[in-house]
């Protein structure tokens, strides 16, 4: 056996891991998106689960055709909500108001530690946002 036999089964083997690799991910994305999914009735997400089960790559590849573009939406809808719920949390834990920021600032002009020109900017900040 010569080394290029090994070379090549070995470029195999990593194609070969990257095929299960993809199909178990599409596989997990189709579960969680079978469970995300609200319109769907218990029945027929049961009925999706055994056929995931028994004939696994024909239903992967049914499910992706006939319900991959609400599968994008309902990702993109949960990573929306995901997003707003963290700006919340973080807007929550900041917690100054504009007009606390602005107030803050007029002290820090009024003592002399800031100039009229940074007052402007923090202002026009903080009504920005």
């Amino acid at each position: 056996m010569s080394i290029w036999e090994d070379f090549w089964d070995i470029v195999w083997w990593f194609i070969w891991v990257f095929a299960f690799v993809a199909y178990l991910y599409a596989l997990f994305a189709i579960i969680s998106d079978l469970f995300r999914d609200h319109t769907l009735n218990g029945w027929l997400k049961a009925l999706w689960l055994i056929f995931l089960v028994f004939v696994p790559f024909l239903t992967a590849l049914i499910y992706l055709i006939a319900r991959g573009r609400g599968m994008a939406e309902r990702s993109a809808k949960e990573m929306k909500a995901y997003q707003a719920s963290t700006e919340a949390y973080i807007r929550d834990v900041a917690g100054a108001s504009p007009s606390e920021e602005i107030g803050k600032a007029k002290a820090l002009l009024d003592s002399g530690a800031i100039t009229a020109e940074d007052f402007e900017k923090i202002k026009n900040k903080a009504l920005a946002a």
